[in-house]
């Protein structure tokens, strides 16, 4: 079954600002012409209710100031006096115990402003105020009792409301001109202002489309507004920066790859065309075959390197993490590396520490890096040299170091030795300078383990490789 897909989501995102824009001051411009309209309406009620208990005191004083003792024709008399009896917009009913009419407006002739129950209701009520819809036309009304001697009177004063409720009407028809006219001016003005803040994101979108793996080294301008799209335009570049570099990076280790491989592909090549010009015997035939030999040892060795390169730098998962004994682990390290040094005619000296060290990594490619430091320095050390190798922790660290007497590095070698095919000696050759990834490996075996490898040399001195990890 296929959904129906949302049109909005697929517009501009100016046009989803201006239409949330929109819903936005529509529902704030409603709700306040809603308040401003109950407010009005109750400010209205709020004057009427007290024009009309001021009129209903003139009306108890007028009662009460009466004499007792005079007859209620005489309380008529001067109620039609003292009252105003002609107004159609001010009424006034009174009422005697028995619910006759003792006196009303003109405009009440033939018509009655509460009937005597209901009269009793609103007055046992709180607010004693009502509304009263008399012939066709809207009052607003109070209701009192007023005592004078023995007797009691019903009193009523009432509004005509329809002046006001006409006021409202007109305010209200203003409310409902002025609301969508405001939305809509809103609403472009909205519009407008998305257009020219979301500009500077078209300028970046329509010159980061003209980047290409051709011209990786162009950058999108900076806008010099302080805000989310100068964040955005350097986010951009710095990571232009970094594709521009990995791309590099492949590039040179593709070239330095095939480099490394043409050399001994090309060696082996050669001796075996050699050997197939002209009859050998089998003395000559089993040289050729231990130096072809020889070379595929070393370009199988440098192949699977690069394979881990490869699937390092792809984010494959290569190690398996758990708890590892670093002290074991360095002294089997040792066992393996001395024959090495013993070759070379190097003292290979070991200070490790006897309480345990432990660490979260993978022991296989931990023992690797330190056979790849240990062998480094065997390498660049001549006879008779001395390399010492020492283990130790502290402040939550384990810390392997291998220190050499060798041939050191120079400064401006330092610190791009850590670099794949990269050799301090250009003179050393492949069979003794190696392929130049150890120490590449190395470091990504350190980080990995999210520890450190770290270099300190001095030219003639000897140099001094470290390891830093965390502890378990």
């Amino acid at each position: 079954m296929k959904t129906r897909s949302n049109p909005l989501r697929s517009a501009p995102i100016k046009v989803r600002l201006t239409a949330w824009y929109f819903v936005v001051m529509a529902v704030a411009m409603s709700a306040l012409g809603a308040l401003a309209l109950a407010g009005m309406k109750h400010s209205i009620r709020t004057t009427v209710d007290e024009q009309l208990a001021d009129r209903i005191k003139v009306v108890e004083k007028l009662i009460v100031d009466f004499p007792p003792t005079d007859s209620p024709a005489k309380l008529t008399a001067a109620l039609r006096e003292n009252l105003w009896q002609d107004s159609e917009e001010q009424l006034v009913q009174i009422s005697g115990e028995d619910g006759n009419s003792i006196f009303h407006s003109t405009w009440l002739q033939s018509r009655t402003l509460l009937s005597p129950a209901r009269a009793v209701q609103v007055q046992n009520k709180r607010h004693p105020f009502f509304d009263a819809e008399i012939a066709g036309e809207p009052f607003r009304g109070m209701s009192e009792t007023v005592a004078l001697g023995p007797h009691t009177y019903s009193v009523q004063v009432a509004q005509n409301m329809d002046d006001f409720n006409e006021a409202t009407a007109r305010f209200r028809h203003l409310l409902l001109a002025i609301i969508p006219a405001s939305l809509l001016a809103a609403s472009l003005a909205g519009y407008w202002i998305s257009k020219r803040a979301l500009a500077p994101v078209d300028q970046i979108t329509r010159a980061a489309q003209e980047i290409s793996g051709a011209n990786l080294s162009a950058r999108l301008a900076v806008p010099n507004s302080g805000d989310e799209l100068e964040r955005l335009a350097e986010t951009l570049n710095a990571m232009l920066e970094r594709i521009d570099l990995a791309l590099k990076q492949i590039a040179q280790f593709t070239a330095d790859a095939s480099h490394e491989l043409r050399t001994p592909i090309a060696l082996m090549r050669t001796r075996a065309e050699l050997a197939l010009r002209r009859p050998r015997s089998a003395a000559e035939n089993q040289e050729t075959i231990e130096q072809l030999h020889a070379e595929i040892v070393r370009t199988s060795d440098l192949v699977e390197r690069l394979m881990l390169l490869a699937r390092a730098d792809s984010g494959a998962s290569l190690l398996r993490f758990e708890p590892v004994e670093l002290v074991p682990l360095v002294e089997d390290v040792l066992a393996q590396t001395s024959v090495l040094a013993e070759h070379q005619q190097l003292e290979l000296e070991a200070e490790l520490t006897r309480a345990p060290i432990c660490v979260q990594g993978d022991s296989q490619f931990l023992r690797q890096l330190f056979v790849i430091l240990i062998d480094n320095a065997v390498k660049y050390t001549p006879a008779p040299g001395k390399i010492r190798v020492t283990l130790a922790s502290s402040n939550g660290s384990a810390t392997f170091s291998v220190a050499d007497t060798g041939i050191g590095i120079e400064a401006a070698d330092l610190e791009n030795i850590f670099e794949r095919f990269y050799r301090a000696d250009k003179a050393r050759s492949r069979e003794t300078g190696g392929t130049g990834l150890g120490l590449a490996i190395g470091r990504w075996i350190a980080e990995s383990h999210r520890g450190t490898l770290s270099a300190e040399s001095h030219p003639g001195a000897g140099s001094t490789f470290s390891v830093r990890l965390p502890l378990l």
